[in-house]
């Protein structure tokens, strides 16, 4: 299927005269190109839409205006020249697959081109990122099976998965004003319930912990009461960046009945800069395929396109980098890896089932994945699980222990996509660093 879905920007022999995107591991190759938000570090200047190549940030607004460019891409920069990347989404796929195919020639070895985008570069070091668009509104979904489990085995150890978990993919509705790129985290404060009859207290969150998601941006909008059907959803999702839910587990136990999340979550919520997009991912397209025994999905949800290709293998992992370790001059720790294969619904199935409803989707509009836990018990996407609740600390190098969060910790997220006969992309990373 993945062949269907490849074209010439994917092809694994194309190079690209910006030297560093051709590194082994870069992060960001010629087959990639994701969109971004920046600005030069410590300047005044005006955002700007740039695209990620090797080491560098390809500013479009200068591409626009000195940089020779075939019929009809003048048109298509035109929005995202102007600091407008809804708008560069309004135009749709067809749009989005032709102005990526021109910057792929453009920045490929060889191009005509190459004299006129050396003068619209600028390092990626020397760049301060923003979020990519205003995000109007955030849904997280629950799409981790293998963390839907554990924490349900945590608690209600004979029914881990409540009944309408094959069925319904579920979400809650997030807070966006509080969504940034990562940086400081305030520790969050709420009410916290001890065991017994103790009333609550309010005071600052004693289990803070991290979540290893995957974020995915809508690019279409879909008008309210018109439901998108499951082969629509693919060309309405613009792309994907890696997201951390962080969350206050102590706050969260004991508001989160009988509506959900609310103070536990709404407090911050860090995304990576880059939006990787949908069309760079078409290599890394897997077969969605349920767990043998679970039902299949209502046929609203179910389609060949989705069975054959629905899937992405994307690998993720997350870091943790304590005050201690920094002190001694020591690198980070990998708490755990897993791969947003093992989501229990596809990213076309959760639009879907979003706007089932009549649910009108906006451009720019965030979906999270929920945590992506491995099978294995190293594998948990987050410290809940790992510590099984706090129950068992996590052993750092140096002798510390985590069950939760400390002043100081930093959490980094990081992720890629690898396979055979494809070239390695990567979304960069989000950290976010607690402050109490």
């Amino acid at each position: 299927m993945t062949q269907v879905l490849t074209d010439a920007t994917h092809d694994p022999g194309l190079r690209s005269w910006v030297d560093s995107a051709n590194a082994p591991g870069c992060d960001f190759p010629v087959q990639n190109l994701p969109f971004g938000r920046f600005r030069r570090q410590g300047s005044d200047e005006a955002w700007r839409i740039g695209v990620a190549i090797g080491e560098q940030v390809l500013d479009l607004q200068l591409a626009a205006a000195q940089c020779p460019w075939g019929d009809g891409i003048p048109m298509l920069l035109e929005p995202l020249a102007a600091d407008d990347l809804k708008g560069f989404m309004a135009l749709g796929r067809t749009a989005w697959k032709q102005l990526r195919a021109a910057l792929s020639q453009a920045l490929a070895d060889g191009s005509d081109q190459g004299p006129f985008l050396e003068l619209c570069l600028l390092p990626r070091a020397e760049a301060e990122m923003s979020l990519p668009c205003a995000i109007g509104d955030y849904t997280d979904f629950y799409a981790g099976i293998h963390h839907a489990r554990t924490i349900g085995k945590l608690f209600r150890p004979d029914n881990p998965l409540l009944p309408n978990y094959p069925w319904v993919p579920i979400g809650y509705h997030g807070r966006a004003s509080s969504i940034g790129l990562g940086g400081p985290v305030k520790r969050p404060h709420g009410q916290i319930k001890a065991a017994g009859d103790a009333p609550p207290q309010f005071g600052p969150c004693q289990r803070l912990d991290y979540e290893l998601e995957v974020g995915a941006f809508v690019g279409r909008a879909n008008a309210q009461g018109e439901p998108v059907a499951l082969d629509d959803a693919e060309d309405a999702l613009f792309g994907l960046v890696l997201l951390n839910d962080w969350s206050a587990r102590d706050i969260q136990s004991w508001e989160y009945q009988p509506l959900g999340p609310f103070l536990s979550k709404s407090f911050a919520t860090s995304i990576s800069p880059w939006i990787v997009t949908w069309e760079a991912l078409a290599p890394f397209r897997r077969p969605f395929v349920r767990p043998a025994g679970d039902p299949q999905p209502l046929p609203y949800l179910d389609s060949a396109f989705n069975r054959d290709a629905g899937a992405v293998d994307m690998a993720l992992e997350a870091w943790l980098h304590t005050a201690a370790m920094k002190a001694a001059g020591a690198p980070p720790v990998r708490l755990s890896q897993s791969n947003l294969t093992d989501a229990y619904w596809t990213w076309a199935q959760m639009l879907t089932h979003h706007a089932s409803n009549g649910c009108n989707l906006q451009r720019g509009d965030l979906l999270g994945s929920g945590t992506i836990s491995g099978a294995e018990p190293a594998q948990g996407a987050s410290l809940m699980e790992l510590s099984l609740a706090g129950r068992q600390a996590v052993m750092l190098p140096g002798g510390e222990r985590r069950t939760f969060l400390q002043a100081g910790d930093t959490v980094i997220l990081r992720g890629h996509c690898e396979a055979a006969g494809a070239v390695r992309i990567g979304f960069g990373e989000v950290a976010g660093t607690v402050v109490d």
